[in-house]
């Protein structure tokens, strides 16, 4: 892709999402719906920076998600009430557990290292589950909600409002997309894609494999914990369903769905993912049948996705 063209196309993303929570309606949707779809975008990517651009799969990024949601959720109930702490913690909180965890299962390939995440994962859940006196169990952690941002003597209300927000979630995106696009620009990056490509290559160049598989890991499951956070203060409640493994199948889903091997891959994969769920659930319970059938036409017929549709246009 030229380098206008790839202007022309960032350029129609971001103002589609400045200007979602106005268009969104004409869909049938809701401000709110605007906001899932850009945090599940955020923990779509992450998940993808260490799947489509590290060559690893993952099925336990629900695990640093929802230690994310709760790490933000118990700050401001148990602890203090502050949003900038709740999400400082509950962001902490993701990335030691991803440094611990990253540090044990590095070593592992292919299908041992995705069941591995999911053991550790499953940990957490039950967790959450069965800590019914601070976690709230199966009902969830509520009793809180987000706190207004003071900021001396002013204080800024911009999270009682859901179309502020929106703006407050899509500024932490642009962030944390910010820095995914200059890392995998680095030399860091251009490593992770050698390790992608052919890991044995990139051992016999002398490259410490491990080393950046690992950091992958933890910087990945970093923006997801973020996502986490900002997912529990869009709904004021965190849940073990965070947690689970299936959430984690969702953001393959979303991955795959959107293109694997594209920044903003993730982003088209949940917004398609999030505005027909919404749609279709409301209609019926079976709704995740349609979901499973879309992934599978998807799969079958559009193996690099969405984005990955106009880039074989272009090859052919």
């Amino acid at each position: 892709m030229s380098t206008h063209a790839r202007l022309a196309r960032d350029t129609a993303i971001w103002l589609a999402l400045a200007t979602m929570p106005y268009w969104i309606t004409w869909l049938g949707g809701y401000t709110a719906l605007g906001t899932r779809v850009v945090v599940m975008a955020l923990a779509a990517m992450a998940l993808n920076f260490l799947l489509g651009f590290t060559g690893v799969l993952s099925f336990g990024h629900a695990a640093y998600f929802g230690l994310g949601a709760y790490g933000v959720g118990m700050t401001i109930r148990y602890l203090v009430p502050s949003t900038p702490l709740g999400i400082a913690v509950g962001i902490a909180t993701g990335t030691l557990a991803a440094a611990v965890i990253g540090a044990l299962i590095v070593r592992l390939r292919g299908v041992y290292f995705a069941m591995a995440t999911i053991a550790f994962g499953q940990v957490f859940y039950f967790i959450a589950f069965r800590w019914n006196s601070v976690t709230g169990g199966d009902d969830g952690l509520s009793g809180w909600h987000r706190i207004p941002l003071h900021l001396g003597q002013y204080t800024l209300d911009i999270l009682g409002d859901d179309l502020a927000f929106y703006y407050f979630v899509l500024v932490c995106f642009a962030v944390c997309v910010g820095i995914m696009a200059i890392l995998l620009r680095s030399p860091f990056g251009r490593t992770l894609l050698a390790i992608r490509e052919n890991e044995k290559r990139a051992r016999f160049l002398g490259l410490p494999v491990e080393q950046h598989m690992w950091l992958s890991f933890v910087i990945s499951c970093f923006f997801a914990s973020f996502a986490g956070t900002l997912y529990a203060l869009l709904n004021n409640f965190a849940d073990p369903h965070g947690l689970r493994w299936d959430q984690s199948g969702v953001f393959v889903i979303m991955a795959v769905l959107g293109g694997m091997r594209s920044l903003w891959g993730p982003l088209i994969g949940a917004a398609f993912f999030v505005l027909v769920q919404d749609y279709i659930s409301s209609r019926t319970e079976n709704w995740m049948s349609f979901i499973g059938l879309l992934f599978i036409l998807v799969v079958l017929f559009f193996p690099r996705g969405v984005l990955g549709i106009r880039t074989d246009k272009v090859r052919s």
